[in-house]
């Protein structure tokens, strides 16, 4: 059949180009068999790209109009190359332009360029006005595309209710259309769009839809049910299963040739090895995952991801990269995809790892309207827990403790009713800290009791139990000790030794206390001002009891091994080294040192030692050293602020 398409009614449209003995007719029948019946993607695709370059060459438009609609798929965006989404886009186009307008093959064309355009820069106008033009026509087919096209396209947290009415439109319509596809997807949407929204009743949509499969298998569609079931043991906190199972899930969508099998199995790895501490081990994953031309145009996940396992690792100019790239001119143009919320979530912890206060507190704003949902990506393929935690990290990175306060307990409350376990016990461990920053009367042992809660619940999950009298992440804050006459930092998984400096000192005592304002005067006269009680009656100790009284033993051989060889040089440096520490510590007869013109002169003094000291650890590791840069702050008060 050649020339321009009839108005042939929906159910006799696969008649009118069909003939078993054709082969153009048997590629469609195949095609559609394998996309509608049996969820297999990769053969629908190749039955239909050979159904098409039949068309093509014997000039049958209904016949390519019917195949490229075939290509286009399942779900919106399965063509992620640039070749491949402008082939895709042209093929449309000219079809469409050898259709009579007013046919429904056309409405259905136009509705699928509609619904690609949409998606890819993350709008829905386009598509809502042909889904009203496929509700005003007559033909079901093209009202169940459009339904799940639309639904495709508007994925952000700010339409879950839209969604779900659109979800139920589906599943009526799909017994006019007589497509158990369109019954498959109907009730695919609902139970994705239960997940996103919270519903406690999530799981009874799930039964259906497994009921459904049971009775006839749809790989496409089993292949996100199996998405979903690592979601669900990630919340229940067995991690090793959710591991295991999203091997499973990405054989699954290979099996059925989905696009996104490789990344969904990452994402789900990504949120495994979040709550596990180890986010760290996949940054040769990440840095090659993020160019991936499979991703999909509107997700930023795995810039995120990037992002947070960059800072967590120590490579800080990567996770700042990361989150300039994220942040653009202003966060609000990151497109409301799927998987905004999650990108969110990292953008929220890599600014809260490297203490950037301008983007946590953006990210708030943009995050309050939907504290009440799960930070759920994709197709409920993985779970953060409740936007609450988000909220508070922020809250939290931009100074406002109060508030963070309110949000983390709303956020482990939330978290509980999700049972989403490894988030509880992330949140109570982040309670914990703004308790602890807050430090009004009570919130000590209130923080204490959100640590043994937290640390009990993790030793049950078999997490990392959270350190009862840590005050920031683990790694999160360097250290720094005596390591005989040199200095160990210490942070992350880096280690380095210094050799002794006054910088190197003042730089001890920052980092022994976060988070406190230390005057540069307190600094520069020594650390028995310093212990003798600064501003709030703080003590910033470097050489403990412990180390004194070891230092003093050590003079006392010195000086047995200096009777028996006077001349023993290096003997003799190391303890007037001692001593000099010593002195530093006590002052000499238990004097505190002066220093005239304490504030300007102490100020410019300190800060040029601890600048000093600075340039040489960057130069022996640019990784430490950088985060140092970032973190110590000098002045009039001098401070070390890790994020």
């Amino acid at each position: 059949m050649t020339g321009e398409a009839g108005q042939a009614t929906p159910a006799r449209r696969l008649e009118l180009v069909t003939d078993p003995a054709d082969g153009l007719g048997a590629a469609l029948v195949a095609g559609t068999r394998a996309r509608e019946v049996d969820g297999d993607l990769r053969a629908s695709r190749q039955s239909f790209e050979r159904a098409y370059q039949l068309a093509e060459r014997a000039g049958d438009v209904q016949a390519m109009a019917l195949a490229v609609l075939g290509l286009a798929g399942l779900w919106v965006s399965e063509r992620r190359t640039v070749t491949g989404a402008v082939l895709l886009e042209s093929r449309l186009e000219h079809v469409l332009s050898r259709l009579d307008p007013h046919s429904s093959l056309a409405l259905r064309i136009r509705t699928r360029l509609a619904g690609e355009a949409d998606y890819v820069r993350g709008g829905h106008e386009a598509i809502l006005a042909e889904l009203d033009a496929a509700r005003a026509a007559s033909d079901p087919e093209l009202l169940a595309e459009a339904l799940s096209l639309a639904h495709h396209c508007l994925l952000g947290p700010e339409h879950v209710q839209l969604r779900r009415e659109l979800a139920v439109e589906l599943v009526k319509v799909s017994f006019r259309t007589r497509r158990r596809s369109d019954l498959l997807m109907g009730l695919l949407w609902q139970t994705v769009d239960a997940y996103s929204a919270g519903d406690p009743h999530a799981g009874r949509y799930l039964g259906e839809l497994r009921d459904q499969l049971e009775q006839q298998n749809h790989l496409a569609v089993a292949f996100v049910v199996s998405a979903i079931d690592v979601m669900l043991a990630i919340r229940a906190g067995r991690l090793d299963d959710a591991e295991s199972l999203a091997q499973a899930c990405a054989a699954s969508g290979a099996a059925a040739g989905d696009i996104d099998h490789e990344w969904w199995s990452g994402a789900q790895l990504v949120t495994i090895r979040w709550y596990q501490g180890r986010l760290a081990e996949l940054l040769p994953v990440l840095r090659d995952r993020e160019h991936s031309p499979d991703l999909s145009a509107v997700d930023n996940s795995a810039v995120a991801a990037l992002a947070v396992a960059a800072a967590q690792g120590g490579d800080l100019r990567t996770a700042a990269s990361s989150l300039g790239v994220l942040r653009g001119s202003d966060l609000v143009g990151l497109p409301r995809s799927s998987s905004w919320l999650g990108t969110m979530n990292g953008i929220v912890e890599t600014a809260a790892l490297l203490g950037d206060a301008d983007v946590a507190a953006r990210a708030y704003e943009l995050l309050r309207p939907y504290a009440g949902l799960p930070m759920v990506g994709s197709l409920s393929i993985t779970c953060f827990g409740s936007v609450q935690h988000a909220l508070g990290v922020a809250s939290v990175t931009s100074g406002h403790l109060d508030q963070a306060i309110d949000h983390l307990q709303a956020a482990v409350q939330h978290n509980l009713a999700l049972a989403h376990w490894p988030a509880v016990v992330a949140s109570r461990r982040r309670l914990a800290q703004a308790y602890q920053h807050r430090g009004q009367p009570g919130d000590a042992e209130a923080a204490r009791g959100e640590l043994e809660t937290a640390a009990s619940e993790a030793a049950a999950l078999g997490l990392p139990v959270p350190d009862k009298g840590a005050r920031e992440p683990s790694g999160q804050v360097a250290e720094c000790h005596r390591a005989g006459r040199k200095w160990r930092l210490a942070w992350r998984d880096r280690s380095l030794l210094m050799e002794d400096s006054i910088g190197m000192t003042h730089l001890a005592v920052l980092v022994a206390n976060p988070r406190q304002e230390i005057l540069a005067a307190e600094l520069a006269a020594g650390l028995s001002a310093l212990g003798a009680g600064g501003e709030g009656g703080s003590a910033y100790p470097v050489l403990d009891q412990a180390a004194i009284t070891e230092y003093r033993n050590r003079l006392k051989r010195l000086d047995a091994e200096l009777q028996r060889e006077p001349g023993d040089a290096e003997a003799r440096a190391e303890r007037d080294w001692l001593v000099a520490q010593l002195a530093s510590a006590a002052g000499f007869g238990g004097r505190v040192r002066s220093f005239p013109d304490q504030g300007e002169r102490a100020r410019v003094a300190v800060g040029k030692a601890i600048r000093r000291a600075l340039a040489r650890i960057t130069e022996a590791d640019p990784v430490l050293g950088d985060h140092l840069r970032q973190t110590v702050h000098t002045g009039v008060r001098c401070s070390y602020w890790p994020g």
